[in-house]
């Protein structure tokens, strides 16, 4: 049986710690170390990892029986767990539009949530999410209404979707990105609209789609 665990929020970082006992236990059948630990989630010093494990301990997440080698024991190594990205605002699938100023790209500045399943951003950090205007992507199943996913990101490859900020408009596309020579392709999926071609200066890249959340009609 699948159990829905509602816990108290927790940091990315230790988010991705629990995220990387749980796929060690999947994968090994017994826990990792402390020393695992630091060096599989970029962690300064075993003290460091004591420090977000006791966190971890005291929220409800996990146990650990310190006369024990290996002794991280998760609450439940089958939950499912929830966590809330933040939606900070709109983005054009169409023609660009203006979007929030900057203080609402700070997932802090936005009380507007999607609660999704951890295993949908699996343990990238910078993740948030943007309700789609328009219908250029509509043949990549992205209409309008729906939310994308995105992770902060500066740069992609080619053919990856993106939301493109354009600095000299002042505005933010969603759209395939393509660097070509000395110009960016900015391509709709929509055979009815035509590509747009920027000047590389202008553009910056906001974050890459990670997955798409459906409107149901």
């Amino acid at each position: 049986m699948t159990i829905k665990v509602k816990q108290k929020e927790i940091s990315p970082k230790q988010q991705k710690i629990i995220n990387y006992i749980r796929n060690f236990w999947l994968e090994r059948g017994y826990p990792p170390s402390i020393r695992d630990v630091v060096a599989s989630c970029s962690l300064s010093s075993t003290s460091v990892a004591d420090y977000n494990l006791k966190i971890l301990e005291k929220r409800g997440y996990l146990h650990r029986h310190r006369e024990v080698s290996r002794g991280i024991e998760l609450t439940d190594r089958n939950a499912v767990y929830k966590l809330n990205i933040p939606i900070i605002g709109t983005i054009a699938a169409g023609e660009p539009i203006p979007v929030p100023n900057d203080d609402n790209w700070n997932s802090t500045a936005s009380s507007d949530t999607l609660e999704v399943t951890e295993d949908l951003v699996s343990d990238r950090e910078g993740i948030y999410a943007l309700r789609v205007k328009g219908s250029s992507m509509m043949d990549a199943l992205i209409n309008d209404g729906d939310i994308v996913i995105l992770q902060n990101v500066n740069t992609v490859e080619n053919g990856e979707m993106a939301a493109v900020w354009l600095k000299s408009e002042m505005e933010v596309t969603l759209k395939k990105f393509y660097a070509e020579a000395d110009t960016i392709r900015l391509q709709p999926a929509n055979s009815q609209m035509k590509p747009l071609f920027i000047d590389p200066a202008n553009v910056e890249i906001q974050g890459k789609v990670i997955a798409v959340i459906r409107r149901l009609s």
